[in-house]
């Protein structure tokens, strides 16, 4: 029965990685959260890694057409500097300048940031910030297409990204918000969000593999990690392309309620 409890919690985890990791609530709260409801004390590195790579895997299968383009088009503009490739070109070299925020950051202070940022309290007040640029820019509708980018845009968005990595704030909804701020069109403000998730992303896990593997972690915890992995990567995509709907939409405003309804409970009761 313990181990059946067990398993159930790490599904549960993963659910919940995959349904927040794509919308603009953040999963790193809401794992948090949930980890402090089940009584898990620390899901693990290993449960960390499994449990974005999944999640990768899935908004990378989603944009699989535009990453192909966009690598296409950057090679074909390198090699014949081709003005109809330029767009692609540029897009992808706006993504790198993108990451370096998050990367740089994350290298010098994410253990820090980790220790003094991960209470509950954080996460209701960080839910709550992201409630108010969510209501603020709820009504925004941009202009800029791919090809209209610029170095401030990517460099805005870039540094929204970075301070995603407190727990609570999200990544996607920093990055999103920032990107419509800045006056991007709704679906290029999700698009240039998730190009910018995929590098950052892989780079966590690169970076997490020598941990990993210097860390014993109990062996009878390879099911329960499965089946937090496969969960994570199934509800990742239909969050994922549910929250492509909202977006179309512009209905961004329903996640601020939410993040004003959680935070505000969160404040009271844990």
């Amino acid at each position: 029965m313990e181990e059946t409890w067990l398993w159930l919690k790490y599904l549960i985890l993963g659910i919940v990685q995959g349904a927040t990791e794509p919308i603009p609530v953040s999963s790193s709260g809401h794992l948090i959260i949930a980890q402090r409801l089940l009584g898990v004390d620390q899901a693990g590195l290993t449960f960390e890694i499994l449990t974005n790579t999944a999640s990768l895997i899935a908004i990378m299968f989603i944009y699989r057409h535009d990453i192909g383009r966009l690598i296409v088009g950057t090679w074909q503009y390198i090699r014949t500097r081709d003005a109809k490739y330029k767009s692609d070109f540029m897009f992808a070299m706006y993504v790198v300048l993108g990451t370096i925020p998050a990367v740089v950051v994350g290298l010098l202070f994410k253990d820090w940031i980790e220790v003094t940022f991960s209470s509950v309290k954080t996460v209701a007040v960080a839910l709550l910030v992201t409630g108010v640029a969510l209501w603020l820019i709820r009504n925004m509708r941009g202009r800029k297409q791919d090809g209209d980018l610029k170095f401030r845009d990517a460099l805005l968005v870039g540094l929204a990204q970075a301070v995603a990595l407190i727990p609570g704030v999200s990544r996607s909804g920093s990055t999103v918000i920032a990107s419509i701020a800045t006056g991007m069109k709704q679906d290029t403000a999700l698009r240039f969000s998730f190009m910018l998730y995929i590098p950052v992303s892989l780079g966590a896990i690169v970076l997490g593999l020598p941990d990993i593997i210097s860390t014993s972690e109990a062996p009878g915890m390879l099911l329960p990690y499965v089946l937090a992995f496969v969960a994570t990567l199934i509800v990742t995509y239909f969050a994922m392309k549910w929250f492509m709907g909202i977006m179309a939409k512009g209905n961004l405003k329903y996640f601020a309620y939410y993040c004003f309804v959680v935070g505000i409970l969160l404040l009271i009761f844990l």
